[in-house]
């Protein structure tokens, strides 16, 4: 239980630090969001691979095999990983680590619904209170407590709300291909499908941001440890202790983006935004 707690807090601040990682190759760097999420899947999608291929040969051999699976795992890499890389990003760019990451905690309310809709019952009550808290607290983040102006881009709220969605979406639409396959296997191949759809988009070789040696650090960092390693290591977590713990301990990744955007990047938060902050968060705890 110890070590897996361990596990899903070291992953969840690895998922944090990494947002404010990617704001500063996006601020200072000017690495465009399309250009990092494309390079962040393709490395990381490779170290998921390499990893599946010495821990799980045979899931990794078998769903290279099943033909059937391919469109629907070429619809959870478009929706869970493409979708949700872009947006997150391009959240983070036009708000900050903190801001983006909290909106990314409404993907709950996605999986809400679609477990009321599936189950066909209305929420129960403290899930609606958390319903609520999550609605109040996106409005005091967006408005600041003023509600004749919107503090944030609206473009920052369009791209968490997209956000949001895709990452309720992780939750849904994956599940039966990990619970066959595994999740390094499942996860590489979406990180690198994802990542070739990308590739002659974007086209990085031509768009490559000027790094020096801090950049391609940060760079390492948000392959090695805020994709590759925030994803492994919050999943073996919660296969000791299980995804209701796993999702409350995974507050951390909020928390973690907060504090790291303050010390690092320098962003400020109002009194109001710290509300909304710990409303969406409580909104968590009532949500399961």
């Amino acid at each position: 239980m110890l070590i897996g707690i361990g596990l899903v807090l070291a992953g969840g601040i690895m998922w944090g630090t990494n947002a404010t990682v990617s704001k500063v190759l996006m601020g200072t760097y000017h690495a465009d969001p399309f250009w990092l999420a494309c390079i962040r899947e393709l490395f990381a999608g490779a170290l998921f691979l390499a990893v599946a291929a010495a821990r799980e040969p045979k899931q990794l051999r078998g769903a290279i095999r099943d033909h059937r699976s391919y469109p629907q795992l070429v619809v959870c890499s478009l929706v869970c990983v493409l979708i949700t890389q872009v947006a997150y990003l391009s959240s983070i760019d036009w708000t900050n680590s903190g801001t983006a990451t909290v909106l990314q905690s409404l993907n709950l309310l996605v999986v809400l619904a679609y477990v009321c809709i599936h189950g066909r019952r209305l929420p129960a009550l403290r899930e609606g209170i958390g319903v609520a808290l999550a609605f109040v607290g996106t409005v005091l983040i967006a408005t600041g407590g003023d509600l004749t102006t919107l503090k944030l881009p609206l473009m920052g709220l369009f791209w968490g709300a997209i956000n949001a969605l895709a990452t309720g979406g992780l939750s849904i639409l994956p599940a039966k291909l990990m619970t066959k396959w595994g999740n390094l296997t499942v996860n590489g191949i979406m990180f690198v499908i994802s990542g070739a759809i990308l590739l002659p988009i974007v086209q990085p070789w031509a768009n490559s941001p000027a790094l020096d040696w801090v950049g391609v650090l940060l760079m390492v960092y948000t392959v090695v440890c805020g994709t590759f390693g925030g994803y492994g290591l919050f999943l073996a977590g919660v296969l000791r202790i299980g995804s209701m713990r796993a999702t409350m301990l995974g507050t951390s990744e909020p928390l973690a983006a907060t504090v790291s955007a303050v010390l690092v990047t320098g962003a400020v938060f109002s009194m109001t935004d710290l509300v909304g902050f710990a409303m969406i968060i409580i909104m968590v705890f009532l949500v399961r």
